[in-house]
């Protein structure tokens, strides 16, 4: 269940809100002396405004590099480059953008709770095997009690998480 709200965590991170954040880069894979590496080791990533983020690649010469491996990702944001830093500028998303970034994150904050009721339909099952090889019903019953306190904690996590989300990105 824990894995489910960490899950949510970092999948809202990389949606952008209009706002700059090094999470939307965090996925990128950049090929360098021959092996795939996340950006963060060949370059150092910083938010210096909240419109932009800055790129400085550790070699020069990866530049070009870097920029194909953006351009190819999901990203969905054009680099821009004046030989020693790669910017990202990120836009002010519109009112139907930011609708459809919000269906996004109900989608994927769905996903975390389906999750978290499939640990809870699983331990169910085990505790229901549990009473067949000699565990007491009372005991089954307080187990039962407590499972469901922990998945309706992991719910309402889940919910705040997503407010938070939404609130971010429906903020002007």
């Amino acid at each position: 269940m824990e894995m489910a709200a960490m899950f949510l965590e970092d999948a809202l991170a990389k949606i952008r809100a209009g706002r700059a954040n090094t999470a939307i880069v965090s996925g990128v894979k950049v090929e360098s002396y021959g092996s795939m590496v996340p950006l963060n080791q060949v370059a150092n990533v910083s938010t210096p405004d909240p419109r932009t983020i800055a790129i400085r690649p550790w070699d020069k010469k990866m530049i070009r590099t870097i920029e194909k491996a953006i351009m190819d990702s999901d990203v969905g944001i054009t680099p821009e480059n004046n030989g020693e830093i790669i910017r990202l500028n990120i836009p002010q998303p519109t009112e139907e953008r930011r609708r459809d970034l919000t269906k996004q994150c109900n989608k994927i904050a769905e996903k975390a709770k389906v999750e978290v009721r499939n640990v809870r339909g699983d331990t169910k099952d085990k505790l229901k095997k549990a009473i067949k090889d000699g565990l007491s019903e009372d005991n089954e019953k307080d187990a039962e009690l407590e499972l469901q306190k922990l998945h309706d904690k992991y719910i309402k996590k889940i919910d705040e998480i997503l407010a938070a989300k939404n609130k971010e990105i429906m903020t002007v």
